[in-house]
Order: C-alpha cells, then structure tokens, then sequence
C-alpha cells in the first residue's frame, strides 16, 4: 500500500510523514491556502530522507513549469490535475530519463470516469491515475469523499495503479480500502490541525490505519517504483 501525504507546506510537517512511514509527500504548486514555492520546496526536500518520494501538485501547468520545478527542487514526482500541457508526460519521461520519477495523472469522479481512465491507460508515460472529488471551485483537496461503492468497479476493473484521494481521514482510509482496494491512498486536509498545518496524531492515525487495512486485504505488496 502506497501512502501520500500531500499539501505539505514546513520541514516539520514533511518529517512528521516520512516518520510515521509515508512513502511519499506532496508539495501544492498550484493556487492554494498551502501553496508553497520551489524555493521553499528545495530547502525542505534538501533535509528529507532520499528514500521518502517527493511529489509536486500541479493544475493548469506547462511542460516547462513542469520542468523547472522538478529539476530545481528535486522533486522525484507530479501530479498532473486538469489543464496541464498535452503531452507532458511523455516529454517529462524523456527529459527525466535518468531517474525514476514517478508521474500521476488525476482524474474526477464524474460522469465520464471510464473514458478519462482509457485515455490514461493509453499514455504508457503515465505511473498511477489518482482518483479525486472536486467542488465547483476547487480541483482537489476539498476534504469531501466521493461515492465508494459507485467507484468499486472502475478500480477493481482497471489495470492500471489505482490511488483514492479526497475527503480520506484516519476515521475511514480503513473502509476506503475495503471498498476500492486502492494501489495506494492520499490525504491532504483529512490529517490537519488547520489548512496548512499537519496534525501529528492524525498523521500517524492515517499512515497505520491504512497499513492495517491492507493487510487486511492483501494489499501490502512492496510497492514498486
């Protein structure tokens, strides 16, 4: 089971994941309550563990934003949401050919869930698909969970890694996973004392809860890079 713990925004906050056993931390370039910049970014990957996977956030980006971030803060990751420019994810694996970096593309669910899933299957540049909720105003971190039980087949049903997203907490990563049996799990807002602010309890809560519920199903196979 692969765990993220996004829209880190201190050093502190990033050790506090790596700690508690998160495979990976998230950094929201995008326009946000936690946005943070490259040059905060690079000060505090330069201080964290270099098995921890550091992933960038990016809505509405291009290849070069894409670019530049990865090589200035030495991100080993992206997320891709809505808007990124076509075709970065093929160029960003063949500028980044030496090293293993890890690219996600984001998708909604919504009605048309099943198509966007084909498209991403088809961009054999393309890792995991992160499977998200949204509002009318914002494109992720919205704190609010989609219909598991409604997404159970699309996830069963793919073959790609499959990563659940939005409105998870320590109180149900556990039935998340149940229900989707998710390649991995991400949470932003579901372990914060406050927007921008990670919660140390909760952090912890969330990574062993979902450690937990994988070995219950069977999920907690090494992950693979």
């Amino acid at each position: 089971m692969w765990v993220k713990i996004c829209a880190n925004t201190s050093l502190e906050d990033a050790l506090l994941a790596a700690e508690a056993g998160a495979d990976a931390v998230g950094f929201v370039f995008a326009e946000s309550v936690r946005r943070v910049t490259p040059a905060q970014v690079r000060e505090i990957i330069s201080h964290l563990p270099t098995n921890l996977e550091k992933i960038g956030v990016f809505v509405d980006a291009s290849f070069g934003e894409l670019a530049a971030a990865v090589e200035e803060c030495g991100l080993t990751g992206v997320q891709l949401h809505s808007g990124c420019e076509a075709g970065a994810t093929m160029r960003l694996r063949g500028r980044f050919s030496e090293r293993q970096l890890r690219i996600l593309k984001v998708i909604h669910f919504e009605q048309g869930l099943e198509a966007e899933l084909k498209v991403a299957q088809a961009d054999q540049a393309i890792d995991a698909v992160l499977i998200d909720s949204k509002t009318a105003t914002l494109p992720g971190g919205t704190g609010v969970h989609f219909d598991w039980q409604a997404a159970h087949g699309s996830f069963a049903g793919s073959a790609l890694r499959m990563i659940a997203a939005g409105g998870l907490n320590p109180e149900n990563v556990s039935e998340a996973i149940a229900t989707l049996q998710p390649w991995g799990v991400d949470v932003a807002s579901g372990v914060e004392a406050m927007p921008g602010k990670k919660d140390a309890a909760k952090v912890r809560a969330f990574v062993e809860n979902a450690r937990i519920a994988a070995r219950r199903v069977k999920l907690d196979a090494p992950v693979e890079v």
